[in-house]
């Protein structure tokens, strides 16, 4: 009988040391499966980015900055006649569309101001999504938060407005509507990286991917769309 109970007590701290670890690593596998796998329903740009923790830093903006679940930021137009829909529609949309706009180039065809990328909306979407996976790369944070946040940074408060009185000409400091300073944050992000396109050995996706980081990080230095939003308010500043 003793040497019985010796088997048993051999036996039993080894059932005893893996049941616990069975224990614990069958959950944290639970876990990361849960964590990884997007949520039921959940629409993920180009099915790969969720908008689901994007967040909005300035409270300005945020009413103004549309951040509905899309696949593919391709409306169709919808908002194109009705006044102010453009806050219906996605913001990475109103991105894609100031890139078809003319007069992003000095160049201009019959008098008006022309863009190479006019028309060829499947084109820039193809560029949007291989930009955002160069910002996924370099920066390792979701690229739908390093593009909002390139805009609330991008975005200017104050501008000048002509004012004339009897034959007196000046410049007047004012505040900048939140729908506004959108367009003018897209406009001047969109500028700086076709600018930056040119005699660079970049590609346009990297171009566009620099841009929108270093406007993320307000730099100044680096980015062309904060070095025009700084020079817009240092004029409303000294017109005040």
């Amino acid at each position: 009988m003793s040497e019985k109970e010796e088997k048993k007590e051999t036996v039993t701290p080894e059932v005893a040391e893996k049941t616990p670890e069975e224990e614990v690593t069958a959950p944290s596998g639970e876990e990361e499966s849960a964590t990884s796998a997007p949520k039921k329903g959940e629409a993920l740009l180009y099915m790969r980015w969720s908008f689901d923790t994007v967040e909005v830093s300035d409270l300005g903006l945020k009413k103004y900055l549309n951040l509905k679940e899309i696949m593919i930021p391709h409306s169709g137009g919808r908002h194109e006649h009705k006044r102010f829909w453009k806050s219906n529609i996605s913001f990475i949309e109103r991105f894609a569309n100031k890139i078809m706009s003319p007069g992003l180039i000095e160049r201009k065809i019959k008098g008006r101001g022309a863009s190479s990328y006019a028309g060829k909306k499947a084109k820039i979407l193809t560029i949007i999504e291989k930009a955002f996976s160069i910002m996924e790369l370099k920066t390792g944070k979701n690229p739908i938060q390093v593009l909002v946040d390139a805009i609330v940074h991008a975005a200017p408060r104050e501008e000048t407005t002509r004012i004339s009185l009897g034959g007196i000409t000046y410049q007047q400091a004012v505040d900048v509507a939140p729908q506004r300073r959108i367009d003018m944050a897209i406009k001047f992000l969109v500028q700086g990286a076709i600018r930056a396109v040119y005699n660079n050995i970049k590609t346009v996706e990297e171009c566009f991917a620099d841009e929108i980081i270093a406007a993320s990080n307000d730099d100044n230095n680096a980015s062309g769309a904060i070095k025009r939003k700084e020079e817009l308010e240092r004029i409303a500043i000294s017109a005040r």
